[in-house]
């Protein structure tokens, strides 16, 4: 789609959660502390949690604040149980947003949501109403500037890796690969020195909408930035092509 690029959306988040570090680095802990209450605090017999850290790596997270939420989340002391809930419903002009919480106040976070999608005209749908135009897959995203080998090479990596798919962009090359893969792909492109922007599994949007009104732009943004100011929302998906920023 024009003026979609995976690379610019992501770098905007990333550069955006920067400035909001603190919470940005709690989101993270709490997705740490339910991988391990769910699987045990060892990665290496717990795939979530092996991808929790990696997630946490990608932004930036030190290794020792990591490991203080293992130990935490591991202890007798971690009294505080999140459960995961996930709303699904639309923004302006018929867009697509999926939200998914840890929260351990399900009528907390779902007043909050709720609130945010009718400050931006938006409302909540019920469960499944858009999550089928959305596929889940492990994404992997690295910079150009940052990978120095030839996208060939890189593609053959991660094929032969078991990736399913490898897509150039302007700017970024994207790997995709099944949800169970993620871990496998990401180990073996460590180990040959690639730099990853971002690893996660994540939903993408099986088609993307543009908004050309301003009052639908500035609705979308609203219901986006307080969404993302939610302690309670892990991640926020949608299929709004948003334009790139200068």
């Amino acid at each position: 789609m024009a003026g979609h690029s995976k690379f610019a959306n992501i770098k905007h988040k990333k550069e955006k959660n920067d400035a909001k570090k603190g919470k940005l680095f709690t989101k993270l802990g709490r997705e740490l502390t339910v991988a391990v209450k769910e699987g045990g605090p060892d990665p290496e017999n717990n795939s979530r949690l092996k991808d929790a850290i990696a997630k946490a790596k990608s932004y930036n997270m030190p290794n020792d604040t990591i490991e203080r939420n293992i130990k935490r989340a591991s202890g007798a002391d971690a009294s505080v149980n999140y459960e995961s809930v996930t709303y699904e419903g639309y923004g302006p002009n018929g867009t697509a947003i999926i939200v998914d919480t840890l929260t351990d106040n399900r009528n907390r976070t779902a007043a909050n949501v709720r609130s945010a999608f009718t400050k931006g005209e938006g409302n909540v749908g019920t469960t499944g109403c858009v999550s089928f135009m959305f596929d889940t897959v492990g994404q992997i995203i690295i910079d150009k500037n940052e990978w120095e080998g030839s996208s060939d090479d890189l593609m053959l990596e991660a094929l032969d890796l078991g990736a399913s798919d490898f897509n150039e962009e302007e700017d970024c090359y994207e790997i995709i690969t099944d949800p169970s893969d993620l871990s496998v792909v990401r180990e073996g492109l460590e180990k040959l020195g690639v730099p990853m922007l971002q690893a996660e599994v994540t939903k993408i949007p099986q088609t993307f909408v543009e908004l050309t009104d301003e009052k639908d732009i500035k609705n979308m943004k609203k219901i986006l930035d307080l969404l993302e100011e939610d302690d309670d929302v892990q991640d926020v998906y949608h299929n709004w092509d948003m334009p790139e920023e200068d």
